[in-house]
């Protein structure tokens, strides 16, 4: 039999035990299995395709080559990664843009009542801005998802033009999260033979100076502790990264990554997997795995971008699959929190909630057109009663 297959079969029936970052050696008890939502069913797709529960609404924010409502500034094409930021009495929602050697971000402001204040590009001229992540000081970083790929640090508001950070090093960066506590960012590597690494600033809040590390560990093991070696030469060339350190765990095809409370999580499209990197105790478990669940009942496929809500629900969207965020709750529950009609040629990119955790954004990266270069790209909100 199968080495998944065995373990699709450990699992099933077994239930479901909440899951942090303290109960991760519980690895296959622990990984999410299909059930109810806290939310209940989706009903029948609103006036823009989206399907929600009960008692949530959606909008339109901005499409692709038009203008933002109430602005003069034209929307990115292939909306990508995106996070929110608290902007005196109101919230910005910054957003990459996947497209090559114009790629950039741009952001838009919104008004303490949501309406939209404003928009605005907040970094040029780089290339393929697929993901990034949000920093603890307000900064969002952009992350270029090419072979010897950059991270460039932008301010939301516009002050400051963004700036490279080359020192976090160079390959095919897809996310970053921020762990306070160790002082470190993670970031995963858009690859089939991709590596997790983290990079370790010399002084806390400067990403400019600092160390590249990967994460090492049995190129087959799914649960258990971990190390984490020196990557050598950080620029990639003429060995890429992901190549220079022997014992280097791989995974297939890294995306989304979030930071919370002790864990990192992080997704593997190739596999249709969520990872956790438990950071107190230093070992890796699966908390979600579409073979580990009984045939048939998977809805969530296609694993891509993810974040988190303050009531530790995580929410995953899909590359594909059927076009849905589906949450994990920290029971262990998979279940569908949205889904989009009529985009099957598309993804859905940059989940993030506001400040308040009463709205969650994020875009169809190619909307109805399925146009391959993102000009039919939608950027959505979605107000509800969201669990705190």
């Amino acid at each position: 039999m199968e080495r998944r297959t065995v373990l699709r079969a450990a699992v099933v029936g077994a239930g479901t035990a909440a899951f942090s970052g303290a109960l991760w050696q519980q690895a296959f008890g622990a990984v999410a299995q299909p059930g109810p939502s806290p939310y209940g069913e989706l009903l029948a797709a609103d006036g823009n395709g989206i399907q929600l529960p009960a008692r949530f609404s959606s909008r339109v924010i901005a499409r692709s080559g038009s203008r933002v409502t109430g602005t003069s500034y034209t929307w990115h094409f292939a909306p990508d990664g995106g996070a929110c930021f608290a902007a005196g009495s109101g919230w910005i929602y910054v957003s990459n843009s996947e497209i090559p050697l114009v790629g950039g971000a741009s952001a838009v402001r919104f008004n303490a009542d949501g309406s939209i204040a404003s928009a605005y590009r907040i970094l040029s001229g780089t290339n393929v801005n697929c993901a990034g992540g949000a920093t603890p000081w307000g900064t969002w970083l952009s992350c270029e998802e090419v072979p010897l790929g950059r991270v460039f640090e932008t301010w939301p508001d516009g002050s400051r033009s963004g700036e490279e950070r080359t020192r976090m090093g160079r390959f095919t960066h897809e996310a970053a999260a921020c762990d306070p506590d160790r002082r470190v960012v993670y970031l995963t590597e858009d690859e089939e033979d991709g590596c997790f690494y983290r990079f370790v600033p010399d002084t806390w809040g400067d990403l400019r100076t600092g160390k590249v590390q990967v994460l090492c560990a049995p190129a087959d093991q799914t649960s258990g502790p971990v190390t984490w070696r020196d990557i050598p030469d950080r620029d990639g060339f003429p060995i890429f990264t992901r190549w220079q350190v022997g014992a280097a765990k791989h995974f297939d095809g890294g995306e989304g990554c979030w930071y919370d409370d002790g864990t990192c999580y992080f997704t593997t499209k190739g596999d249709n997997r969520v990872w956790a990197y438990d950071a107190v105790n230093q070992r890796i478990d699966l908390a979600y795995d579409d073979s580990l669940v009984p045939a048939g009942t998977a809805t969530l496929t296609g694993v891509d971008n993810i974040t988190g809500a303050s009531s530790g629900d995580l929410f995953v969207a899909e590359d594909g699959g059927n076009m849905e965020i589906n949450i994990i709750t920290p029971q262990g529950v998979v279940a569908p929190f949205l889904r989009i009609n009529g985009q099957s040629s598309s993804e859905i990119t940059g989940p993030a909630f506001s400040p308040d955790g009463s709205r969650l954004y994020f875009s169809s990266q190619r909307g109805t057109s399925g146009n391959s270069i993102g000009s039919g790209g939608i950027t959505y909100e979605v107000t509800g009663p969201f669990r705190r």
